[in-house]
């Protein structure tokens, strides 16, 4: 009977790796669909520059159901942010900066794509001959085809647009490492400064709740 019941623990087991390694194998991110800014609840949008940015939180579920990363439990909030221009002349976001500030007065910028691999890929030295996913070294006992799976979703889900085009919309995720801070969400705003027009004048700054005034923002790590 023992016997029996240590092959069932082991079957269970095994069975339960082989779907993690299956998910591991066959998941890739798809990044969501965006809206004209316009059409979301948390944005800001400036008539006169007749530009609009919006966010999206994805720390619960469904959402965060996207990622093949678990950054909730990693304490990284990831945030979806949309801009649209509906103006006849170009932006250029490539110098934005992004800052979230919580109803603590916690200012937290965007982390760049090097600090969410090493956090969420728990790289926290190097080896003597260590394995590289981009740019950067990993442990010797990381297991390099799950790296690269996180890096390469990190890369793909990371707002990079340089320029918004007259009359179009990008969008991309923004991370925040909110580990230590209380109360990230609720009553929180994401700031976006660095915004030019076509003639390289800065727009008016972004002011952007992170959940509806109507409403109770979901909890984050």
């Amino acid at each position: 009977m023992l016997f029996r019941r240590a092959c069932l623990r082991l079957a269970v087991g095994l069975t339960v790796a082989l779907c993690a390694l299956t998910l591991w194998g066959f998941k890739d991110f798809v990044p969501p669909r965006a809206e004209n800014a316009n059409t979301y609840a948390c944005k800001d949008a400036h008539p006169t520059e007749k530009v609009t940015a919006a966010i999206e939180l994805y720390n619960t579920a469904p959402k965060d159901d996207i990622f093949i990363t678990p950054y909730n439990q990693e304490g990284i909030l990831p945030v979806f942010l949309i801009i649209s221009n509906d103006g006849d002349q170009p932006i250029t976001v490539n110098n934005m900066l992004a800052q979230l500030v919580t109803a603590g007065r916690a200012k937290l910028e965007a982390l760049t794509t090097d600090d969410i691999f090493r956090r969420v890929a728990h790289i926290s030295g190097s080896s003597t001959s260590p394995q590289r996913v981009g740019p950067i070294p990993l442990p010797g006992n990381t297991k390099n085809k799950k790296a690269q799976k996180q890096y390469q979703e990190i890369l793909a889900a990371n707002f990079a647009a340089e320029a918004v085009e007259p009359h179009t919309t990008r969008s991309g995720f923004l991370f925040f490492d909110v580990a230590d801070v209380k109360q990230p969400v609720e009553g929180a705003h994401i700031y976006l400064t660095g915004l030019r027009d076509a003639g390289g004048n800065d727009l008016m700054y972004f002011e952007i709740p992170a959940v509806p005034a109507h409403a109770s923002g979901p909890s984050a790590p």
